[in-house]
């Protein structure tokens, strides 16, 4: 992979961007991503944002390298504090997990103003951020999900609500927009997540009755009902 050939994951990220944005990438570690932008002409702007010295210092090699300083400026700081509230229309997120990134913009939700599009790439746990989306007035628009070396990943795209609307607990789990595609690697996923969840259940119910262990065995039979209704599954 290089600011030239993206990887499947980045690219999909990258196609979501709309021509014309300007852009802030979070966690930019070779700040590929937006290179890649920048070469395709897609974007009018980029900010390249790291918290760590080391991917710091590779992403502005890599812009400078690239010939690209007159395009994408890059920063060192935690999340959403390298950019200013109205300063860029679309913000990308991607390699983290999904608890993380919600903690990102949950934390900066001060610079969000302005923003029109978050596009997020959660490595695991992306309930998290649709969770997070339901309570601040954001709305999934489009939704992709692909398989790369052996990993399923997730795209999230969201745009702010003008209506308010509440997810429903499949919408927030599975993905409104995925759970109505059902793709092949959708449907891998959701029957490895079934499965994981089969041998925790097997373990719970050796391991003893405590309130606990209840509260864990009724929300896992939860999930397993829905994914099973979900995938048209017969009861198992």
């Amino acid at each position: 992979m290089n600011s030239y050939q993206l990887s499947d994951r980045l690219h999909t990220v990258a196609s979501f961007v709309p021509k014309g944005s300007s852009i802030a990438d979070i966690g930019s570690d070779h700040a590929y991503l937006p290179c890649y932008l920048g070469h395709q002409l897609q974007i009018d702007k980029a900010v390249a944002g790291e918290v760590a010295e080391g991917p710091f210092q590779s992403a502005k090699r890599q812009v400078k390298e690239d010939s690209l300083e007159h395009l994408i400026e890059v920063r060192k700081g935690s999340g959403l504090e390298v950019i200013e509230a109205g300063e860029v229309d679309v913000i990308t997120i991607a390699g983290m997990g999904g608890p993380l990134i919600a903690q990102i913009l949950e934390e900066g939700k001060d610079r969000l103003p302005g923003v029109k599009r978050l596009i997020l790439q959660p490595n695991i746990n992306a309930i998290s951020i649709r969770d997070w989306f339901s309570l601040n007035g954001w709305t999934i628009t489009d939704e992709a999900i692909l398989e790369e070396d052996g990993k399923i990943y997730e795209v999230l795209v969201a745009e702010p609500e003008t209506d308010r609307m509440e997810m429903t607990f499949q919408d927030r789990l599975l993905g409104p927009v995925l759970s109505k595609e059902k793709s092949h690697v959708f449907q891998k996923k959701w029957k490895q997540e079934y499965n994981q969840w089969e041998k925790i259940l097997n373990q719970i119910e050796r391991a003893g009755d405590t309130s606990h262990l209840k509260d864990k065995k009724k929300e896992l039979l939860e999930k397993m009902k829905l994914v099973s209704e979900v995938l048209n599954w017969e009861k198992r």
